[in-house]
């Protein structure tokens, strides 16, 4: 977990000095000094604690938004916000938060794992709508992290299924990163015109030559470039953005088209915040997040904006492809039902491939 305390006051003070009233008559003018009451100082609202709960490779984006949102905020009510961060794969912070995490906000990588923490009861039906943008605060899409000289001849999808090929890909029980690295291999078929007997087998090929399933996008990653593992990664866009940022990886990435766009959701636990008294604190901050400050710092940190500034901002940072979004394969209470749920279709090729 991260801290961000604010280092702002706690309390303002007031104090007001009041004239005296003066009375005017017919025979004269009288002088007529009246205290007034003198009113209480000022107070700030107490200050409160949030817990944000998002998945991994957000982090380096919220330590840049949280402090920003906690200086708007201090500025504009005298309230001091101190938000806590919790990271990690998306499937798990999911069930976290339905165990017994009480987050206040989660900003998970796909629409499907909020609705699961709806159904637990936490967060109330029609959270899309509370939002702009249909709740979803970032896009980005998945890229294909290559050795220096591309040894393995690796460019395009159909190249991951060679024997020959290591990948470097997370576990999708786990990862949400590792849902859409699978939807996007499954729509290279299906949304070129094959059917899903090609797609499933393309899959099974990626998979099973992945030595291992590392559980979230950020283990993938350091999995990759720290250890050294594989011939080719599938992860974020962000992740290779941060990870060229870092100096960790200066090899160009590549983008296989078509390709998914991604949409990542932020969303209020509304039984939590009702509990803890939290509520307006945490819907100013969703909505902070479609601010142009915040989809800027975003952007920064290797997301995709969705608002129009946010867009005009990051005009050039990223490449063209041709997406495909996850309404086109169903939406994700399909998707997540025929290939995730118990002996859905990834159970299935995990047997085959483990």
């Amino acid at each position: 977990m991260v801290y961000l305390p604010s280092s702002l006051p706690r309390r303002l003070g007031a104090g007001l000095a009041v004239a005296a009233l003066t009375v005017t008559g017919v025979s004269g003018l009288i002088s007529s000094p009246v205290q007034a009451q003198a009113k209480k100082p000022a107070t700030a609202p107490a200050p409160q604690e949030i817990l944000l709960v998002s998945y991994a490779v957000t982090k380096a984006a919220y330590d840049k938004i949280i402090p920003l949102f906690a200086a708007d905020w201090k500025k504009k009510t005298g309230q001091t916000v101190t938000i806590k961060g919790s990271y990690g794969g998306s499937g798990s912070q999911t069930r976290a938060v339905i165990d017994g995490l009480e987050a206040d906000i989660v900003g998970l990588a796909m629409a499907a794992d909020v609705s699961k923490i709806q159904q637990a009861g936490l967060i109330k039906s029609g959270w899309e709508s509370r939002l702009p943008n249909n709740a979803v605060a970032t896009n980005s899409t998945v890229v294909a992290f290559i050795r220096p000289g591309n040894p393995k001849k690796i460019n395009g999808w159909k190249d991951l299924d060679n024997k020959d090929v290591d990948n470097v890909l997370a576990n999708p029980k786990t990862s949400g990163g590792a849902r859409w690295n699978y939807v996007a291999l499954w729509g290279s078929v299906t949304e070129q015109g094959g059917n899903e007997a090609a797609a499933k087998k393309l899959i099974t090929g990626v998979y099973k030559n992945a030595e291992v399933l590392p559980k979230d996008a950020r283990e993938a990653t350091d999995t990759f470039v720290k250890r050294k593992k594989g011939d080719v990664l599938l992860n974020w866009e962000t992740e290779a953005i941060l990870a060229k940022r870092n100096g960790e990886w200066k090899t160009p990435y590549k983008i296989f088209s078509p390709n998914v766009l991604t949409e990542m959701p932020i969303a209020v636990v509304d039984k939590n915040v009702d509990k803890k008294g939290t509520r307006k604190v945490a819907e100013a901050f969703a909505r902070f997040l479609f601010t142009a400050p915040a989809q800027k710092a975003f952007a920064d940190n290797g997301f995709r904006p969705v608002t129009a500034e946010g867009k005009a901002y990051a005009k050039g940072r990223f490449q063209d492809v041709k997406f495909f979004r996850i309404g086109d394969l169903g939406g994700w209470p399909s998707v997540d039902k025929k290939h995730f749920s118990k002996g859905g279709v990834w159970d299935q090729i995990f047997s085959q491939t483990r």
